[in-house]
C-alpha cells in the first residue's frame, strides 16, 4: 500500500476506479435492454459522425501522400542512374560532353529541391494536421463516459425519489453526485460542442492549401525540368548534326542457310546441260544404285503415281525421247518454282529443246489426290496463301532471292516448299501488285525480313 501511496494511488482509488466501471457497465445493459433511459444529443453524435469521416480522409491522405513521396524518391534515383548512364556513354570528345555533365547535375539537385519541398510544405502540415486528432478523439470517448456516469446517477437519484421508504440522506448523497456528474459531462460536452464544428469546418482550408502547395511545386519543378530536357536535346541534337552520316538503320535479322534460289538455280542450270543430261554413271562395282544427295532415281517412264511435281505436271507420251522424259523429271521433282528458269537455262546453254512443261496454277495432286489445304484457298491469292504484311520500311535487297521492298508495298506471306529452309525472322511471299499483274510465283516470289513488315490480315 506504500508503494502505490508512494506513485499517487492510493488502493481507495482504485476501488472507486473499479466501482465506476461496474456501474457503467450495469447502466450500458439495462440502457440496451430498455430498463433505463439514455439521454441524448442528435447534434454532437453529427459531429462525431463528421469527425470520424474527417479523420478517415485524412489519414488516408496522409498514407497517400506518403507514397507520391516514395514514388518521387525512386524517380529521382531511376533519373539519377539514367543521367549517370548518359555520362558514362557521352565519349570525351564528342561536342557538348560539359553540357551534358552539368545537366546531370542540375537534374539531381531539382529532384532533391522537389523532394524536400513536398516534405516541408506538405507532409509535415499533414502531420500537424492530424497530430490534433488523437486528443480530441480521447476527449470524445471520455465524454461518452461521463454521460454514462450522468445517467447513472440520474436514475439512482430518481430511483430513491419514488421508493416507498425514503432515506433523505442517501437521497441528499445522491443528489450531490448527480450535481457532480452532470458538471462533469457538461464541461467535457460545451468544449467538443464547439470544437467538432471548427475542426469540420477547418477541413476545407487545410486541403486547399495541401493540393495548392503540391500543385505548386510540381508546376515549378517540370518547368525547371523543361528546361533541362530541352538543354539536354539541343546538346544531343549538336550531336547528331556532327555525326549525322551514321544513323542508325533498321537491320534485317542475318540469314544463316544457304540462299534458296540461288542454289536451286545453280542446281538447274546444271543439270540441263546437254553433257549432263545424255551421260549416264557407270554402275559401282558392287552393283549398288547410283543416288545424289540432291535428286533421286526417276523412272523414265514418268509413271503418275511416282512423280508429280507441286504446280506442273509433264504430259507422258509414248514417243517422248528417254533424254527429254529425264530432264523434265529432274526439273519438275527437284522444285517445281525454278521451272521457268530452268527453261531459260536450257536455252542459253544450247541445249537440245524439250517438249513443253504445262505450268498449272491449281493446287498441286499427290497420287492423284488434293494436298490438304488446297480446297479451301481463294482463287485470287497464290497458292498456299497464309496472310498479308505491308513493309514498313525500305528493304534492298542482298541475293537474287530476296524481295526488294519500298514502304507502303502489301506483300502475300506463302510458305516455303521445304520449311527446313526458313530462317528465323524471315518469310517467303510475292509481292500483291507483282501477283495481280503476272500471277505467277516463280519469278516473282522472294524471301524478305519480317520485321520489316507489319501484318494487316
Amino acid at each position: 500500500m506504500a508503494e502505490l501511496g508512494s506513485k499517487g494511488v492510493t488502493a481507495g482509488k482504485i476501488a472507486s476506479n473499479v466501482q465506476k466501471k461496474l456501474t457503467r457497465a450495469q447502466e450500458k445493459v439495462l440502457q440496451k435492454l430498455g430498463k433505463a433511459d439514455e439521454t441524448k444529443d442528435e447534434q454532437f453524435e453529427q459531429c462525431v459522425q463528421n469527425f470520424n469521416k474527417q479523420l478517415s480522409e485524412g489519414t488516408r491522405l496522409q498514407k497517400d501522400l506518403r507514397t507520391y513521396l516514395a514514388s518521387v524518391k525512386a524517380m529521382h534515383e531511376a533519373s539519377k542512374k539514367l543521367t549517370e548512364c548518359l555520362q558514362e556513354v557521352y565519349e570525351p570528345d564528342w561536342p557538348g560532353r560539359d553540357d551534358t555533365n552539368k545537366i546531370a547535375e542540375n537534374n539531381d539537385l531539382l529532384w532533391t529541391d522537389f523532394h524536400q519541398k513536398l516534405v516541408d510544405q506538405a507532409l509535415l502540415t499533414m502531420d500537424t494536421y492530424l497530430g490534433q486528432f488523437p486528443d480530441i478523439k480521447s476527449r470524445i470517448a471520455k465524454r461518452g463516459r461521463k454521460l454514462v456516469d450522468y445517467d447513472s446517477a440520474r436514475h439512482h437519484f430518481e430511483a430513491l425519489q419514488t421508493a416507498k421508504k425514503k432515506d433523505e440522506t442517501k437521497i441528499a448523497k445522491a443528489e450531490e453526485e448527480l450535481v457532480k456528474a452532470q458538471k462533469v459531462f457538461e464541461e467535457m460536452n460545451v468544449d467538443l460542442q464547439e470544437e467538432l464544428p471548427s475542426l469540420w469546418n477547418s477541413r476545407v482550408g487545410f486541403y486547399v492549401n495541401t493540393f495548392q502547395s503540391i500543385a505548386g511545386l510540381e508546376e515549378n519543378f517540370h518547368k525547371e525540368m523543361s528546361k533541362l530536357n530541352q538543354n539536354l536535346h539541343d546538346v544531343l541534337l549538336g550531336l547528331d548534326k556532327q555525326y549525322s552520316g551514321n544513323a542508325f538503320p533498321v537491320k534485317a535479322q542475318p540469314r544463316k542457310k544457304t540462299k534458296l534460289f540461288a542454289r536451286l538455280r545453280k542446281k538447274m542450270s546444271s543439270d540441263s546441260t546437254p553433257a549432263k543430261a545424255n551421260k549416264s554413271p557407270s554402275p559401282p562395282p558392287d552393283g549398288s544404285p547410283i543416288t545424289s544427295p540432291e535428286t533421286k532415281t526417276v523412272n523414265h517412264e514418268l509413271e503418275p503415281s511416282t512423280l508429280e511435281a507441286p504446280g506442273a505436271s509433264i504430259p507422258k507420251s509414248p514417243s517422248q525421247p528417254t533424254e527429254a522424259a529425264h530432264a523434265g523429271a529432274e526439273a519438275a521433282g527437284s522444285e517445281a518454282a525454278a521451272g521457268a528458269e530452268t527453261s531459260k537455262t536450257e536455252a542459253d546453254s544450247g541445249s537440245t529443246s524439250l517438249p513443253a512443261v504445262v505450268v498449272e496454277t491449281f493446287p498441286a495432286t499427290v497420287n492423284g489426290a488434293m494436298e490438304a489445304g488446297a480446297s479451301s484457298e481463294r482463287a485470287d491469292m497464290p497458292p498456299g496463301f497464309l496472310f498479308k504484311v505491308q513493309a514498313m520500311h525500305d528493304y534492298t535487297a542482298t541475293d537474287s532471292d530476296e524481295l526488294q521492298l519500298k514502304a507502303g508495298d502489301v506483300v502475300l506471306v506463302i510458305p516455303f516448299e521445304n520449311p527446313e529452309e526458313q530462317d528465323e525472322g524471315w518469310l517467303m511471299g510475292v509481292k500483291e501488285s507483282d501477283w495481280i499483274q503476272h500471277k505467277e510465283l516463280d519469278q516473282c516470289r522472294g524471301v524478305f525480313p519480317e520485321n520489316f513488315t507489319e501484318r494487316v490480315q
